[in-house]
């Protein structure tokens, strides 16, 4: 495989499993992770670097990260958890406000300053309307709302004096599968990458062993870029958008996505694995013949 891409070496950073020593997180390119720690969750989480990957991508690659529920909110489509994921250490900070607070609250209360009663009741009253700020999720909708009417204004009148000059390959309506399968083909060749070299690091060639399962991924890479260019093929080459057109699209993004959730699973066992003693050997072996299996059946129903 050629050098990889900044966006792939990314995608590759978000999806492999976490390394733990000494209670502490690590990601795939050794770099301590901070841990995040709201009132209801403790964890550690891999937050995306800066443009490398657009929105669409760091929700799929990342989707418990502040960066995903920022983009939800913005989008509309957020929720109080993703609020609490960007304000995280928002509830002790207030707790530790209020907690002093109230030990100045007591001696101006029983002095009875009324001009140091109306001071705190309104240095109470504040952070009860920055609450009632961040925590309705239409306020971070709204600038991006105005944003996207600005810009289907501008398209809009450019419509008017421009016409189309270049026509794409294949039906419009077809179109939508191409970028999905594309995001397949870039997250399939990370999968690949990091089972590659798990597979390397648990069974050191030369071992029977090894080869089965380099001729196991050798299988699967075929199988899925078979699946992939004979879905391209079809997106570019029709000539009627029917309902065979598309379940036969359909189908075979299906099978791609079932080789992938295949070398995933084998990928966290082997993680498993490598950390564990050999008594664990079978769970990997038993991955082994699933992933042939699947191999098999996908083969049966192209008809190869």
């Amino acid at each position: 495989m050629s050098g990889e891409t900044p966006k792939s070496s990314e995608i590759k950073r978000l999806t492999t499993p976490l390394t733990f020593k000494n209670s502490k997180a690590y990601d795939s390119n050794g770099e301590l992770l901070k841990c995040s720690e709201t009132l209801s969750d403790v964890r550690f989480i891999v937050e995306p670097r800066d443009n490398i990957l657009n929105e669409n991508e760091i929700l799929q690659y990342a989707p418990k990260s502040k960066s995903s529920s920022k983009i939800r909110l913005k989008r509309g489509v957020g929720s109080i958890e993703d609020v609490l994921l960007i304000h995280e250490s928002l509830p002790w900070v207030l707790g530790l406000f209020y907690v002093v607070l109230f030990c100045i609250a007591v001696p101006v209360f029983f002095s009875k300053n009324i001009v140091g009663m109306y001071i705190l009741l309104v240095l109470a009253v504040l952070p009860l309307l920055y609450l009632y700020y961040i925590f309705n999720l239409k306020n971070y909708s709204k600038d991006t709302s105005n944003k996207v009417n600005k810009k289907r204004v501008k398209a809009s009148q450019k419509t008017e004096v421009e016409t189309p000059v270049k026509e794409d390959m294949g039906l419009e309506s077809l179109k939508k599968y191409e970028k999905r399968i594309h995001d397949l083909n870039v997250l399939f060749d990370v999968k690949e990458k990091v089972v590659r070299e798990l597979i390397q690091k648990r069974f050191e060639p030369p071992q029977i062993t090894f080869d089965k399962f380099i001729s196991a991924i050798d299988n699967c890479h075929k199988l899925f870029y078979a699946q992939s260019d004979a879905a391209l093929n079809i997106i570019n080459m029709a000539v009627e958008d029917t309902p065979r057109v598309e379940n036969e699209i359909r189908n075979k993004i299906y099978a791609m996505k079932k080789i992938i959730n295949q070398i995933e699973e084998l990928t966290n066992e082997l993680v498993i694995n490598i950390s564990s003693s050999d008594e664990s050997d079978q769970e990997v072996k038993n991955l082994l013949e699933d992933m042939e299996n699947l191999v098999d059946s996908v083969k049966d129903y192209d008809g190869d």
